[in-house]
């Protein structure tokens, strides 16, 4: 227990009371911390993670990456759906599963430093626009894949991903 307290940085505030939310005890995020914690009492070699930064301001949000990003360094996956983050939320992913609707892939593999791997394949694209300096890759990304754009260009998107050098 006590490393779960210390992987989920909840050492400081292991005799608090949880209250109920907004009316006192633990903070939003710390009680995001603290759902998580519970899950890893069973020590799982995967957790699952939906959309883990919502209803956090942005730092709150970052604490909660951080947390994610330690419990990847003690071996185990940890999977998350996300909506539309902010680059430093977007940077802390090693991976990504990009999907269009349907549910058909249309990007799996490593993001990179800087997203370079990803920015790399949509950029290969003809047609697709580049991305600007200092945007955010995870912003960009939906722009240039968004149905609309996909018509435009005349491709399908999950199609030239199955032909690209990335399925395997």
């Amino acid at each position: 227990m006590k490393e779960v307290l210390q992987l989920i940085e909840l050492d400081e505030i292991k005799d608090a009371l949880v209250g109920t939310c907004g009316v006192s005890g633990i903070s939003t995020e710390q009680r995001k911390r603290l759902t998580i914690a519970v899950e890893l009492v069973s020590n799982p070699s995967i957790i699952f993670m939906d959309e883990p930064t919502t209803d956090l301001d942005a730092r709150a949000a970052v604490v909660v990456m951080r947390v994610v990003k330690n419990i990847v360094s003690t071996k185990r996956t940890v999977v998350c759906t996300i909506h539309q983050p902010s680059i430093d939320i977007f940077e802390a992913f090693n991976e990504i599963i990009l999907m269009k609707r349907g549910g058909q892939i249309i990007y799996s593999g490593e993001l990179g430093q800087n997203s370079c791997n990803l920015i790399e394949y949509f950029e290969g694209i003809p047609g697709v626009l580049k991305i600007k300096e200092n945007y955010n890759p995870a912003t960009w990304m939906l722009e240039v894949t968004n149905p609309s754009v996909e018509a435009e260009l005349g491709v399908d998107f999950a199609h030239l991903y199955k032909e690209s050098h990335l399925y395997q």
